[in-house]
């Protein structure tokens, strides 16, 4: 008999890392969930600030979404998981497997940013359109994402710099429970 535990119960250093299927996986989840948790947020600095147009007050805004988001990740893996990591089973923890420090969660947040920062600022310096903005975003994407095939045990490189890891909870006890008899 197999059970599945929550990932409570297993120390985080005797879990597996996450493939990277999972990853990006929770990673384009986390993106469909983000979108309320930014839609909320920009309509709060709307209203706040009394903007009626999107392009007043952009940089404001910008750096609103920003603070948001930091306050969201930082927060959420300190606890060790996301709602999207929770539901796709993963945990981030350090490297020996105990829990973030909210400075080791923002520092994480802050290195995350490589996720876009590269081709915006390409496209940006090169005067490009939002087309070749979206394009030059998925093409870096694609290309970071199997870096991580790169890295030992498998991670990002900003979990590496971050010291953190992706964990898959999954793992299954094989051990039976035992029954006596009189």
């Amino acid at each position: 008999m197999t059970l599945q535990t929550d990932f409570a119960d297993i120390p985080a250093p005797n879990l597996p890392s996450a493939s990277l299927l999972r990853r990006m996986s929770c990673w384009f989840y986390e993106g469909m969930l983000l979108f309320g948790v930014l839609f909320i947020a920009g309509y709060l600095f709307g209203t706040l600030t009394q903007t009626r147009h999107a392009m007043n007050n952009r940089l404001g805004l910008q750096a609103f979404v920003f603070l948001v988001l930091a306050l969201y990740f930082t927060f959420f893996w300190h606890k060790g998981h996301t709602l999207a990591m929770k539901t796709w089973h993963l945990k981030i923890t350090q490297r020996n497997g105990g829990a973030l420090s909210r400075q080791q969660a923002l520092i994480r947040y802050l290195l995350a940013w490589i996720w876009f920062v590269p081709p915006l600022t390409m496209t940006w310096l090169l005067n490009g359109s939002s087309g070749l903005g979206v394009l030059a975003v998925c093409v870096w994407v694609v290309f970071w994402a199997l870096l991580s095939k790169l890295h030992p045990d498998k991670q990002f490189w900003h979990d590496e710099w971050s010291k953190t890891r992706v964990v898959d909870t999954r793992q299954k006890i094989s051990s039976e429970p035992t029954v006596t008899s009189l």
